[in-house]
């Protein structure tokens, strides 16, 4: 004869819980699945709530480097200005001078639009995505669970 472990012993104990539990009313356990759900809804809801402050704070810091790269583009196009008069009244060293100047500032307004477009990038789009994947896995398996 071959005897058979089980991973779980049934106890007597066991064996009454769960009689227990089919033994509740209907309305019980209605009202604790709607406390469930319930939970489970705020919780996704804290989530999302959560992805968009993420989201928020990206667009904030890609808005402020646009805003940054607009204003150096600004100096530089002075900058030019300022080049192109001392170019017309002075040697050749002053106006070289602002050209360079002119040049540095276009730089850091390039590397500040790049920078910027790379955060607003990695916010988009501005939904919360986990928090909806969530919902919809919680809701498939709702649905599966009625129809059992």
């Amino acid at each position: 004869m071959i005897a058979v472990a089980t991973t779980q012993p049934r106890t007597a104990g066991a064996v009454r819980e769960r009689d227990s539990l089919s033994q509740e009313p209907v309305g019980e356990l209605v009202q604790r699945a709607s406390q469930q759900l319930t939970e489970l809804v705020r919780g996704e809801i804290r989530l999302a709530q959560a992805e968009m402050k993420e989201k928020g704070k990206r667009y904030g810091k890609g808005g402020g480097l646009f805003g940054g790269a607009g204003l150096t583009g600004f100096l530089a196009l002075e900058a030019l200005v300022a080049a192109a008069i001392a170019g017309l009244a002075v040697a050749l060293p002053v106006w070289a001078s602002a050209l360079i100047v002119t040049g540095v500032l276009a730089v850091i307004a390039a590397v500040m639009a790049l920078t910027g477009k790379k955060q607003v990038g990695r916010a988009a789009p501005p939904t919360p995505e986990q928090a909806i994947e969530n919902v919809k896995a919680d809701v498939a398996e709702i649905k599966e669970s009625a129809h059992r």
